[in-house]
């Protein structure tokens, strides 16, 4: 299902017309011109980034002020913002015999961070763009080379959040807030290019200008009317897919995923997600700010491009936009083995676009066997020798590297409890999405592999900004061993970490709560010091349609986690079954059962109502190591897959005041 595509597929499908460069890639590129029959149904996806601007006016008994806001931002490489976005979009075309197009098309478009304040008197209005959209003609010409050129125009709309601020002053004792909801009618108009990339697939470039009239709304405080209005200039770039041509008839639409278009020097994946889950009602005697709450369901869903460019020999750039939305159950708190690794720290109510990563891989070949390399995710066809060098540099999750396993890592498509998927003492480095600025450097040597990183950490520990002066960073270390036992293939990996960061000391916050008779608070203790970890990874396939998987893992207890979860010890172990044996291939059973723990000092800590990263049910005067057991069973349906989990936390949180809680979950996962 196609999502969001990024600058770079774009832009590739520009230079698919040149000859390649590196020593590898001398030789034109195949361009295609007559593939592509320009009629007919199509969906697709893109990105773009935006100016904006909205002209406003509020009245109220003491009088009118006006004024203007900037709703452009630039792009922040460390907070991860920027007035840039993503969305979907979907049309009909016709082509007529002088080769004239008419058309008609719809989109919406989610962006990362169009917003902005300005003051009007005493007050202060801030105005936030939650999504937009247009519905728009086409008119267009197919060139002779099988370009189609086009113009556009239409109806456009938008949905906005708009913020008053009163400071206090001699009539309001506090400061007083009000927030409200706008939507916006306008007209969009503009222009672009667009050019066949693959078979069944285009690539275009778009400007479009959005100008949206005014719209009132009332803050009741005092009361004031609030009127608006909204213009857009857009920079897009996107992908589309046709629905019906001559090689898809039209039941495969719904019985397989379209093929991944891919040319020698660039490829797009794409993925979407949609999680699903229930906490049942649970014994719950009492519960803090931090706690899971019983009888509640909530929903993560995501769509993810990954699109790609090969540099040079060795050589590959890849950018990953993606559309969040949804939180995890109580706003992701309340179990230190959290149930969902699709859930984020932080979460929303409207959908928004996030680049999580965009890096370069550089691999050297060092001799040894020939390694055939299969496309897929952030990876391009090809091969590679046993001995290896891998350089990757860039934002992008440490664990896509470090501590992975086959059969427990990925909560698209296997376990979905984090301290299952990873080994819940791996503090890594990560902002609030579980991404960081960092290099690794990988050294594959026979049946080895040392493994080496340096991250960024987020300025404040679980915070959503990485530190811009990488004055809080960590070290990663891991090393690998393959084997075969039995003749089945495994490997033993053992990583280790050591993060340097303004971190507290829970004797520290302990001691001072004793004093000022309030509960700990972990951030008042905080200075520049160090916290490790290190943990073992087990892999093992014990017959070809049953794997094992088995983590343990260390960190200092003393200090407060950085960035993952609120775990200590941890032993984790399961089972990973494919369906031959009850003559489903395509199935997948999976069972595991994880042990959490946790410091006497971090215990006390929690017992004086100090909040961790995710847990603090305000005491714990009753501490137990938390317990989870997780089954999954998975099954395609079309192109789907379709999964059904449950989980079984006993002492959540560490509690033994609380639970046992049942997490019941549904997912549904497509890619291509």
């Amino acid at each position: 299902m196609v999502r969001v595509c990024g600058v770079l597929g774009c832009l590739a499908a520009f230079l698919a017309n040149s000859p390649a460069r590196g020593s590898d890639l001398n030789r034109p590129v195949k361009v295609l011109t007559n593939s592509l029959d320009w009629s007919g149904w199509y969906v697709g996806g893109h990105v773009g980034y935006l100016a904006g601007r909205s002209d406003w006016s509020a009245s109220s008994p003491g009088g009118i002020n006006s004024g203007s806001t900037d709703l452009t931002n630039g792009f922040d490489l460390f907070k991860g913002s920027g007035s840039f976005f993503g969305g979907l979009q979907g049309g009909y075309n016709v082509v007529l015999p002088s080769r004239l197009m008419l058309g008609v098309e719809a989109d919406a478009s989610f962006p990362n961070l169009v917003s902005g304040t300005s003051n009007g008197g005493p007050a202060r209005y801030g105005d936030t763009v939650l999504h937009f959209g247009t519905v728009r003609a086409r008119l267009g010409y197919v060139l002779p080379n099988n370009w189609l050129a086009y113009g556009t125009a239409g109806f456009a709309w938008s949905c906005d959040q708009l913020s008053r601020t009163q400071p206090s002053d001699g009539v309001l004792p506090a400061a007083m807030e009000e927030s409200a909801f706008l939507w916006r009618l306008g007209w969009a108009a503009g222009a672009g290019i667009e050019i066949p990339v693959a078979p069944g697939w285009s690539a275009r470039a778009e400007y479009l200008y959005t100008g949206l009239d005014d719209a009132r709304r009332i803050f009741a405080a005092l009361p004031e009317t609030f009127a608006s209005n909204l213009s857009m200039q857009q920079m897009r770039f996107g992908l589309n897919y046709k629905l019906f041509d001559n090689a898809t008839k039209p039941a495969e639409l719904i019985t397989k995923a379209p093929a991944a278009p891919a040319e020698d020097i660039w490829a797009v994946h794409g993925q979407t997600t949609f999680v699903t889950q229930y906490a049942a009602p649970f014994s719950s005697s009492y519960s803090g700010p931090n706690s899971l709450t019983p009888n509640q369901a909530r929903e993560t869903w995501d769509a993810t491009a990954f699109v790609g460019l090969r540099l040079w020999k060795g050589a590959e750039a890849w950018v990953n936009a993606e559309i969040d939305q949804g939180y995890g159950l109580s706003g992701t708190l309340g179990v230190a083995g959290f149930t969902s690794g699709e859930a984020y720290k932080k979460g929303a109510d409207y959908p928004y676009t996030r680049l999580h990563r965009a890096l370069i891989r550089q691999t050297i070949d060092l001799g040894g066997d020939s390694q055939k390399v299969d496309a897929g995710i952030n990876q391009f066809a090809g091969t590679q020798t046993s001995d290896r060098l891998v350089f990757t540099v860039g934002k992008f999750s440490a664990g896509d590297i470090f501590d992975t396993n086959k059969y427990a890592h990925d909560p698209r498509s296997d376990f979905l409890n984090w301290s299952i998927i990873d080994a819940g003492t791996f503090d890594y480095a990560a902002e609030a999405w579980g991404y960081s600025l960092g290099a690794a450097a990988e050294w594959y040597r026979g049946d080895w592999t040392l493994r080496g990183g340096l991250f960024d950490m987020s300025i404040v520990p679980n915070s959503t900004d990485l530190d811009p002066n990488f004055g809080q960073f960590q070290w990663i270390g891991e090393i690998e061993h393959r084997h075969e036992l039995w003749g089945q293939p495994g490997k033993v990996a053992v990583t280790g970490f050591l993060s340097r960061g303004r971190m507290g000391s829970y004797q520290d916050a302990i001691a001072l709560a004793s004093l000022t008779g309030g509960p700990a608070d972990i951030a008042v203790v905080r200075e520049y010091r160090s916290r490790g970890g290190v943990s073992l990874n087990v892999e093992q396939q014990l017959v070809p349609d049953v794997g094992f998987f088995a983590r343990a893992g260390w960190a200092n207890g003393d200090i407060e986690p950085y960035e993952f979860t609120d775990i200590d010890r941890t032993v984790a172990a399961g089972l990973s079954v494919q369906g031959q044996r009850w003559g489903r291939p395509d199935d997948t059973w999976g069972i595991a059962g994880v042990v959490n723990e946790i410091s006497k000092e971090h215990q006390a800590f929690l017992n004086d109502g100090g909040l961790g990263i995710l847990v603090g049910d305000g005491q714990l005067s009753h501490p137990g190591p938390e317990q989870i057991l997780e089954t999954y069973y998975s099954f395609p349906v079309s192109f789907w897959r379709v999964t059904f989990d449950y989980q079984l936390v006993v002492h959540p949180a560490y509690n033994r005041d609380r639970g046992p809680a049942s997490v019941i979950a549904t997912r549904l996962h497509a890619q291509f």
